[in-house]
């Protein structure tokens, strides 16, 4: 099968298919694609497996030193697992252990039955979790992540989670970066490759299923900025880890640009410019992995006939180059309102005053993209990040000769003007439309 470059692989017509990168700190999400669309986590659900368990040992409920003895539910999960029998018995710190590294099953089931009582007592204490971290495409059914057509998430929602991590028990955000363990005379290797790299890659989770395709929650530290990338559906587990450090460098990119004094308003325009989330919506047939085995996998690992691989994405458009200079460069709020509506600058031309009205038929528009799936993720993205701001608003996607401008509409003239404001001092462009 020919080599396929890692963009073209994860992010055309693959309808498994979906990535954020967010920053750690501030939360502001630099890159979008599909993050809001349903996804299976696969073994990923174990980071909120874990989290639950954080929460247990920081309020005391349990301890690392617990003995736990697996019980027959437990033993019974199918790989990749530790392989105890029922009736042994290991330290909770040790199933932490194996469930962060070994990604076992049987452990992350055993945890469930030590700290909840039982797995499915344990599972509907995760869903509430999640929906208490804001998490909202989020349930669980299970502690491990194996197949569940009920258990779902999205890249959104795994982000939060990573986020409420390392903010709520950054004492034990280190179980995700452990390179290896040893038990009983056996090492085990993370399944995380990225954590051998030297970039500063510190944590998360892989996981894998048939239906969820490769998945990978990833965070990394560089130059004193934290970044969380999650990509899911890969076709492989090499070409989703190149996906990851891909996304993973550019958002840096953004990062190092702006301590440098550039000005980067939207940062998804910076990933677009460089083909990230430009190819085809996702449609048609699924591209399936190679005929390999899968590190991740582990011994469950199931094989596919691969397709023909589909044609590289078209370069970025010269409009979206053209948004995404302006964007990045030091220009002006006219250059930048202007090229986001798909007109060109008003630099050296006086603005005549626009009419006062009274009636709730303003807008504020937030962007203009060539793409209408893009601009319908970026007008979501903006409406989460400023519920109040337009709460009383509606949105919507217009065709303007071709530009898709996501706006806020049925606003006052007042509510459109302080929300824009406020939108501005957080350095998210947009621009007051008034009444036709």
């Amino acid at each position: 099968m020919p080599s396929t470059p890692p963009l073209v692989a994860q992010s055309s017509d693959n309808l498994r298919y979906a990535a954020i990168v967010v920053d750690a700190e501030s939360g502001e999400v630099l890159f979008a694609r599909h993050a809001d669309s349903r996804r299976y986590p696969a073994s990923i659900t174990k980071v909120m497996t874990l989290y639950m368990t954080f929460e247990a040992l920081a309020e005391g409920r349990v301890k690392p030193d617990d003995v736990i003895t697996v019980s027959p539910h437990a033993a019974s999960q199918p790989p990749s697992k530790l392989g105890l029998a029922a009736g042994q018995t290991i330290t909770l710190d040790n199933a932490m252990k194996a469930t962060a590294v070994r990604s076992a099953n049987d452990m992350a089931v055993a945890i469930a039955e030590h700290v909840g009582g039982s797995e499915a007592r344990f599972t509907a204490q995760m869903t509430l979790k999640a929906r208490e971290l804001g998490m909202t495409q989020t349930r669980y059914v299970n502690a491990n992540g194996l197949p569940d057509a009920r258990q779902l998430t999205s890249a959104r929602d795994l982000a939060i989670l990573a986020r409420a991590v390392m903010r709520d028990f950054p004492q034990y955000y280190r179980y995700f970066g452990l390179h290896d363990w040893v038990y009983e005379g056996r090492e085990y290797r993370n399944t995380n490759g990225l954590l051998r790299t030297g970039l500063g890659y510190d944590g998360m989770k892989t996981g894998y299923t048939n239906a969820s395709g490769y998945n990978l929650a990833a965070s990394a530290v560089r130059d004193g900025k934290r970044l969380i990338t999650i990509v899911l559906g890969g076709r492989t587990t090499a070409s989703r880890n190149a996906h990851v450090a891909e996304l993973m460098n550019t958002g840096f990119e953004v990062e190092r640009a702006r301590a440098n004094g550039q000005l980067i308003r939207v940062a998804q325009t910076w990933f677009e410019e460089r083909g990230f989330g430009i190819g085809s919506d996702n449609a048609g047939p699924v591209q399936y992995a190679s005929l390999e085995r899968e590190e991740e996998a582990g011994e469950t690992a199931v094989t596919y006939a691969s397709l023909p691989s589909p044609p590289a994405p078209a370069p970025a458009s010269t409009e979206a180059r053209t948004v995404a200079a302006l964007l990045r460069a030091d220009a002006s709020a006219s250059d930048v309102t202007a090229a986001l509506n798909g007109a060109a600058s008003t630099t050296g031309r006086a603005a005549r005053p626009a009419p006062q009205r009274s009636d709730d038929g303003w807008m504020v528009q937030v962007g203009a993209f060539r793409e209408e799936s893009v601009a319908r993720e970026w007008l979501t993205e903006v409406n989460r990040r400023f519920r109040s701001q337009f709460a009383n608003a509606e949105r919507t996607v217009q065709n303007a000769s071709g530009w898709y401008r996501s706006r806020f509409t049925g606003m006052t003239e007042a509510a459109a003007q302080a929300a824009c404001a406020t939108l501005a001092e957080r350095r998210v462009t947009c621009m007051v439309v008034r009444p036709e």
